[in-house]
């Protein structure tokens, strides 16, 4: 384990200790509350939350998707293995904190409903990020690895896109079997990525209820 994932980890404790004791961390009464820690928490928050979300609305729908049709095959796996550990660490990084300061500012046994459901998907998106990062993306980059080697033997993977690896695949048993559970994989790990963006694109619409403009 990686001293980001360790990072990670170590936040993601201090916000479960948050949600579930927040009167150890002194949380308050709204009225008790310093209105300069509420604005600085606030902040947090914020700047977490929209960090977390505009990363994962580029990688997701915009930066993946150009480097994908612009990159050799080889080259774009080799920057998506050192890109997304960083992206998901960030992100959880950014969760964690985001569901901290939430919690501390809404604490769960005073809160209503709607900010109990707002800090379940929080959570959520914190949970389907680390689940990409701890188990997901290693699986993903060492079947890729893997893949990449089995390529080079049949001198494919410096082109872009998958034409050759499909041709390639039909007469080569050990590829086929390795594009099906790379495919499974990865799938899997967009699945989790777009579940916790979804989780994330719920909390702003709740946060833009709250502005007034």
């Amino acid at each position: 384990m990686g001293w980001l994932t360790r990072f990670v980890t170590a936040v993601a404790f201090l916000a479960v200790g948050i949600i579930f004791s927040p009167e150890t961390f002194g949380s308050k009464s709204d009225s008790e509350k310093s209105p300069a820690v509420v604005t600085a928490l606030k902040l947090v928050h914020l700047l977490c939350f929209s960090t977390a979300w505009g990363a994962a609305l580029w990688v997701t729908f915009i930066g993946g998707i150009i480097m994908f049709k612009n990159l050799p095959r080889h080259q774009f796996g080799n920057l998506q293995s050192k890109m997304f550990p960083a992206y998901f660490s960030m992100v959880g990084v950014c969760c964690a904190a985001s569901v901290g300061a939430f919690a501390y500012l809404h604490p769960w046994r005073s809160s209503g409903a709607t900010e109990k459901y707002q800090l379940g998907f929080l959570v959520a998106a914190f949970a389907f990020n680390l689940s990409n990062l701890v188990i997901f993306t290693p699986m993903t980059i060492e079947m890729m690895k893997e893949r990449h080697k089995v390529e080079r033997e049949a001198n494919i993977g410096e082109e872009v896109g998958w034409s050759k690896n499909q041709q390639e695949a039909k007469k080569n048993p050990k590829l086929a079997s390795m594009n099906k559970k790379f495919g499974m994989i990865h799938g899997l790990s967009s699945l989790a990525n777009i579940f916790s963006f979804g989780s994330l694109a719920i909390h702003s619409w709740y946060l833009a209820g709250k502005i007034d403009l």
